[in-house]
């Protein structure tokens, strides 16, 4: 199939937080300073929850127990930094979201060729550290608020 060569113009946020309202991010290599949830395309031969298992397990070793569907999809520009990885006609990418809740923050194994480092940050530290509106928006929607003290 010649569409092969290219990416897929359809990705999956995995959104890996706790109970008590910290965030799981990481941070990538390429471009320097970028943080964001478990994110990644969708192969050709793929469904999002597919895809959904296997970026949460290659980015942070986790096991995908307890993944569900958010029932959310967010359709967003290709910035031009990465357009030469699509199609030409292909200008936009559909998002599909995940949640993965879990008791308290666990150790993470990264993917050191896509990621520098991970912290476990508040939602709001958290919203305010990634680098994309969807990341931030799923956040803020999905995460409950840690109540002070």
């Amino acid at each position: 199939m010649a569409g092969m060569a290219y990416k897929r113009p359809e990705s999956v946020l995995v959104l890996v937080y706790t109970r008590t309202g910290e965030v799981l991010v990481l941070r990538r290599h390429e471009p320097a300073d970028f943080w964001q949830s478990v994110t990644g395309s969708l192969e050709w031969d793929e469904s999002p929850a597919e895809a959904a298992r296997r970026e949460l397990a290659e980015e942070s070793g986790l096991s995908a127990g307890g993944l569900s569907a958010a029932g959310v999809t967010r359709r967003f520009p290709i910035v031009p930094p990465w357009r030469e990885r699509y199609a030409p006609e292909a200008d936009h990418n559909l998002e599909h979201w995940f949640l993965l809740e879990l008791p308290v923050p666990v150790p993470v194994r990264l993917s050191p060729r896509e990621h520098a480092e991970y912290a476990w940050l508040p939602a709001a530290e958290a919203a305010a550290r990634v680098g994309s509106w969807t990341n931030r928006e799923a956040i803020e929607r999905f995460v409950p608020a840690r109540a002070p003290g």
